[in-house]
């Protein structure tokens, strides 16, 4: 035993000191130990496998606001300047305990293509003013914060998308949707940030389907509405995306067909309802995928996700 710990430091040492960036050194590990990687369906992630990658540095993390909660990491790419931005908002089930440190490897990859990634953290369910109506008013003012931000740092805010995995895909084709907000509309802003265009991957795009499920992430709908859509039934009308205008926005959704958190039916019914009323929407399946394949760069699924963002924002 000792001499095997002993043989996998000998590779593991200088292999950490070669590889700096955490993702490669975690995809180059299973490379080493092919068995390992083997027993794991590759085509399946786990949140589990998203969790264990360390994370990225931060970039430049700040606040959009004064609550501990409101703040966002700046990443910029290489050269000069100005760069088109994505928005990324984490997933995680609208929950506490889930934060924006895993998402730092998808924006990490947007960086490399070309794209300044504005990565939010938000109040969610466990924070004080998560859920309705905070949730929603701290992604609205961190996407907003892009003007702010552009006023130091090299950002093209006329190419903007939004870019949100499961939960965060919910917040970003709410996001997008604000500018056809009515004046009545208790979230309403006169000049929000306008989009490119909005990239779902895995998103939840009807809570009212979604919250009637009996996964541990389904339960999670009510306490971000504050009531079921019977108690509160203006507050899933203002904030549910399949009930919302999104006219003149590009939206793609991206999903992997044996997703078992959020079905791809998801997906497939926002389409069919933003097309109905002239939107312009998307549909992008990837074969053989559950849930976390499409924000995992290590992933054949992630060159697609790429190929959609890019598109967007007009980068060759």
């Amino acid at each position: 035993m000792r001499s095997a710990i002993s043989t996998l430091g000998g590779i593991l040492s200088p292999l950490q000191r070669t590889v700096k960036d955490p993702l490669l050194l975690f995809f180059s590990i299973m490379l080493i130990f092919p068995t390992q990687a083997q027993d794991r369906n590759p085509a399946m992630l786990t949140w589990n496998d998203i969790a264990a990658l360390p994370a990225p540095a931060a970039g430049l993390r700040i606040p959009y606001g004064d609550g501990a909660f409101q703040f966002g990491d700046l990443r910029l790419p290489e050269g000069t300047g100005p760069y088109p931005v994505a928005v990324v908002i984490h997933g995680g089930c609208w929950l506490s305990r889930i934060d924006l440190e895993h998402a730092g490897h998808l924006s990490v990859a947007l960086n490399r293509a070309g794209l300044a990634t504005w990565t939010l953290e938000y109040r969610r369910i466990g924070n004080p003013g998560g859920g309705w109506p905070g949730t929603f008013e701290d992604v609205a003012a961190g996407t907003d914060h892009l003007r702010t931000l552009a006023t130091r740092f090299p950002l093209d805010i006329k190419r903007v998308v939004l870019i949100g995995h499961s939960a965060g895909g919910h917040l970003a084709l709410w996001t997008a949707a604000r500018p056809n907000f009515l004046k009545t509309h208790p979230l309403f802003s006169r000049d929000p940030l306008r989009v490119q265009g909005v990239v779902a991957l895995a998103g939840i795009t009807d809570l009212r389907a979604y919250g009637t499920g009996s996964g541990n992430c389904n339960a999670s709908v009510y306490p971000l509405m504050g009531g079921t859509p019977a108690e509160v039934p203006e507050r899933y009308a203002l904030a549910n995306p399949v009930e919302l205008a999104l006219s003149g926005v590009p939206v793609w959704l991206v999903h992997g067909t044996e997703d078992v958190i959020v079905p791809v039916e998801q997906s497939r019914r926002f389409r069919d309802i933003a097309r109905s009323k002239g939107g312009e929407a998307s549909l992008l399946t990837i074969q053989n995928a559950g849930h976390f394949e499409p924000i995992a760069p290590f992933t054949p699924a992630w060159k697609e996700v790429e190929s959609v963002v890019r598109g967007l924002v007009a980068l060759p």
